[in-house]
């Protein structure tokens, strides 16, 4: 048995959830998440708890089996708590300024860097530090993402846009001694 998949979900108050053969939708105080159900896989509600079983021990299935139920936690833990991931923006003029739904980006190129952010995603601004939060783990670890791609760190001086608990490994310059 999947030590992952085995695990009960428990739902806390607040939170419905609604099973059909194909679809799991989940609806909290955050907004509404919806997952497909994958085949051989069978989601019951019973009571507050949420159990996820498979059909056979084929590797596939227990693969999907662990997955769906850690998909349908996150569903569950977005729409009452959100998920949240900070970014930090290091550099001579680099700056972020917010422009209504869009983040505008000075990154050092010669134009400015206009970033559009998807419905249901909300950023916040504080100095050189961006954090991005909403319902959907999966979209806010996408977003973070695509912002880090802007401009990744460089490791000489450690320029760039990097998420907050990730370390550069530094790299020394040019050295006229080795030779």
């Amino acid at each position: 048995m999947s030590r992952v998949g085995k695990s009960p979900i428990t739902v806390p108050t607040g939170v419905s959830v609604t099973i059909t053969d194909d679809v799991i939708t989940v609806s909290g105080s955050k907004g509404t998440l919806s997952q497909f159900t994958m085949p051989e896989i069978t989601v019951v509600q019973q009571e507050n708890q949420i159990i996820v079983t498979r059909a056979n021990n084929e590797p596939k299935v227990r693969a999907k089996h662990g997955l769906m139920r850690a998909l349908i936690n996150n569903m569950v833990v977005g729409v009452t708590d959100g998920f949240s991931k900070q970014l930090e923006i290091n550099g001579v003029g680099y700056r972020v300024a917010a422009q209504g739904t869009n983040l505008k980006f000075n990154l050092g190129f010669s134009h400015d860097v206009i970033y559009a952010l998807p419905a249901g995603i909300t950023a916040t601004l504080d100095n050189n530090l961006v954090t991005i939060s909403g319902s959907s783990r999966q979209q806010v670890g996408q977003v973070a993402a695509e912002i880090r791609a802007l401009k990744k760190p460089e490791p000489y001086k450690g320029k760039g846009i990097k998420y907050v608990d990730e370390r550069i490994i530094r790299k020394s310059g040019k050295s006229g001694k080795d030779k």
